[in-house]
């Protein structure tokens, strides 16, 4: 009799088990229901696990359609036999939609004939229409057009902080549009020239640049132009970047293009 009661309680045992494996294993007709809050926790770790694009890039996705190439053409009297060769090259950002593209000065000061180069390819003679000395800013305007020209949003330095992300983007060297990303290092920085000329309120940060970066936007998060490259420190003269940049602040800019103050 205890044999039998042993042997009872075993197969209960069993019967219980294979009851429960079908009710909440893998058997179909017993599909687990799930909470709102289920579902929530899953799209969260979802989100959490993917790999989603950085700050940075999502900032320099929504600055590269405005920013073009600036190319200076002249004949180096040296040797006029060559004819016309490029004399600079460096970045500019549209900022209107009459397609006004702001630059550096220092780019716009060697060439007898300046060509654009828009973000899909289309090209542009362009001449300049404005310059600005004493913030080393330059305008052009094109006399064509792409048919997808997206001019920048403009943002505000003001509301920068040292430790803030930023990204400039340009041609250093001709290529691009290349990206580097950094940080703002400081504020209301003065950069010497010359012997007589200071360029003053600047903002400096460490994202890569160099020759070729200048006259291209510094933007923040936000994808907002808040700055325009201007210089990179070189105290060895050998026109390398050495984590020291330096960009005039979009409001320098304003009131020489027409956009009023901030």
């Amino acid at each position: 009799m205890r044999h039998t009661k042993i042997y009872l309680g075993i197969a209960g045992l069993l019967l219980a088990s294979l009851v429960c494996s079908l009710l909440y294993g893998s058997w179909p007709l017993a599909a687990q229901r799930f909470t709102q809050d289920d579902i929530n926790a899953a799209v969260l770790h979802a989100l959490h696990t993917q790999n989603l694009p950085s700050k940075s890039a999502k900032a320099a996705e929504l600055i590269r359609p405005s920013v073009v190439r600036v190319q200076g053409f002249g004949v180096n009297p040296k040797k006029p036999q060559e004819g016309e060769v490029e004399a600079s090259v460096g970045t500019g950002v549209v900022i209107k939609d009459d397609g006004t593209i702001l630059t550096n000065l220092h780019v716009v000061n060697e060439g007898a004939r300046y060509v654009v180069t828009f973000y899909d390819g289309f090209t542009s003679d362009a001449k300049v229409i404005g310059i600005r000395p004493e913030n080393d800013l330059a305008i052009l305007k094109p006399e064509k057009l792409p048919d997808d020209l997206q001019p920048a949003v403009l943002g505000s330095s003001q509301e920068l902080m040292p430790g803030d992300e930023v990204v400039a983007v340009g041609f250093p060297f001709g290529m691009g549009p290349s990206v580097s990303a950094g940080v703002v290092s400081g504020l209301a920085r003065e950069f010497k020239v010359d012997e007589l000329r200071y360029l003053r309120g600047l903002i400096q940060f460490d994202a890569a640049a160099n020759s070729g970066n200048s006259g291209g936007p510094l933007v923040n998060m936000a994808g907002e132009v808040v700055g325009i490259v201007t210089a990179i420190l070189n105290p060895s003269g050998a026109k390398t970047f050495i984590g020291i940049g330096f960009a005039t602040t979009i409001e320098s800019v304003g009131t020489s293009v027409g956009i009023p103050p901030f």
